[in-house]
């Protein structure tokens, strides 16, 4: 019994160890294949969503999100009042507010549009960045020079929003998740009644893998 018990443990053991090295062997995989740059993984109750960022053509909006997913820069929790150091902003958020097949939002402490990290920063409005396509990462605003963390990203071609919104992403993996997101029941406002939530927000560079 002391023998079986023991082959059962050294079982599960062995299990688990394979498939998380198998899991990493995927994901080296499929990152390999993305071209160099530097990307942003959305760990969310329904999947996972990859986007690259346009550090490029957007420098302050990417720095900006990055620096809130890693915990590198300060914010002001708009629940407390009080300044956050070291704390990954991200991670626990929910999206609250989705449009079935369009858009989905998030980057929200209070979870309903209202919130964000304490300070805002200017538009970086590119004329060859659009919403003419869909899969595309941006910040979500109440008027010109009022970006901070919350964001969208866009299921459909949206021509309407170009030039009112930093677009500073796209999706490269995941749009399917994006989508099942997207399809969450929600009231009339777009709320959803459900949550789904980002769990882990982790940005990474390719080649070199977080």
């Amino acid at each position: 019994m002391i023998i079986s018990r023991f082959n059962t443990r050294r079982f599960i053991f062995l299990f688990f160890f394979l498939t998380w090295n198998l899991e990493q062997g995927t994901a080296s995989l499929w990152a390999a294949k993305l071209p160099d740059g530097l990307y942003v993984r959305l760990e969310t109750t329904k999947g996972d969503i990859v986007c690259r960022l346009f550090t490029g053509q957007a420098p302050v909006a990417a720095r900006n999100f990055g620096s809130l997913v890693s915990g590198v820069t300060s914010w002001v929790d708009p629940k407390t009042g009080k300044r956050v150091y070291q704390k990954k902003f991200y991670d626990g958020l929910v999206f609250y507010r989705v449009e079935k097949d369009a858009v989905i939002e998030g980057g929200d402490p209070l979870g309903d549009g209202t919130g964000g990290p304490g300070f805002e920063f200017e538009d970086e409005i590119v004329p060859e960045l659009t919403f003419n396509e869909s899969g595309r990462l941006a910040l979500a605003n109440s008027g010109p020079g009022t970006n901070g963390s919350r964001f969208f990203i866009t299921l459909e071609p949206m021509p309407q929003l170009n030039g009112k919104y930093t677009i500073f992403g796209e999706v490269v993996k995941g749009l399917k998740v994006v989508r099942k997101i997207s399809r969450i029941d929600a009231d009339d406002k777009g709320r959803p009644r459900k949550a789904a939530t980002i769990k882990k927000a982790v940005i990474f560079r390719v080649p070199e893998l977080p």
